[in-house]
């Protein structure tokens, strides 16, 4: 996806990590945790493997179909799994991504990973202003609170990020639960998305 092999390296390290990273969420006592790190890890090691630098390894044509095929299957299911959060929602989107990169891709294959494949602008441009408005959102949540309105002595411990309380509550959760984390690696993939889709 970039003329340049610094930045494709950095964001293949990036997308491999948040991959790597929601494999372990898959441990999760948490259902819901295990429910969405199998296709967060999915996206993750298929951005990863999306951005590897052409000087490196150009794929052959038909990789960009089977992208598409998994793509596909990960958004039929993320489309599926909706009806019990919104949060699949966003899965979808980004497997639709997917999609469209890979068929941009195909429709281009020797300039697939430079600036000189062309996607549809109008739908490059949703999916930009939609993965800069997710990453923009995530980032001020994962902002802490710092002040709490009617706080000092007598009044209830500030709640951790992880669930717990800083002081008298319950063990916090451990750290492949913790939902902070969880955001940081979906910022994460909506940032290299961001990266992927810009040359397009």
């Amino acid at each position: 996806m970039h003329e340049s092999a610094s930045p494709g390296w950095l964001l293949v390290a990036l997308c491999a990590a948040t991959g790597a990273y929601c494999l372990l969420r898959l441990r999760s006592s948490v259902e819901e945790q295990r429910r969405a790190a199998g296709g967060e890890a999915l996206m993750g090691f298929g951005m990863a493997a999306m951005a590897v630098p052409a000087a490196a390894f150009t794929p052959p044509t038909w990789v960009w179909s089977a992208y598409a095929v998994v793509f596909g299957a990960a958004g039929l299911r993320a489309f599926w799994a909706a009806r019990s959060g919104r949060h699949h929602l966003h899965h979808l989107v980004g497997a639709a991504a997917m999609v469209y990169m890979a068929v941009v891709m195909a429709g281009s294959p020797a300039h697939a990973h430079g600036h000189g494949a062309s996607g549809a602008p109008l739908l490059t441009g949703a999916l930009l202003l939609y993965f800069t408005g997710y990453v923009l959102l995530t980032g001020v949540r994962l902002i802490p609170v710092v002040t709490v309105a009617g706080g000092g002595p007598g009044a209830p411990p500030v709640p951790a990020p992880g669930g717990g309380a800083v002081t008298g509550g319950p063990a916090a959760a451990g750290w492949g639960d913790r939902p902070e984390l969880a955001r940081a690696c979906r910022l994460s993939m909506a940032i290299g998305m961001l990266a992927m889709l810009l040359p397009l």
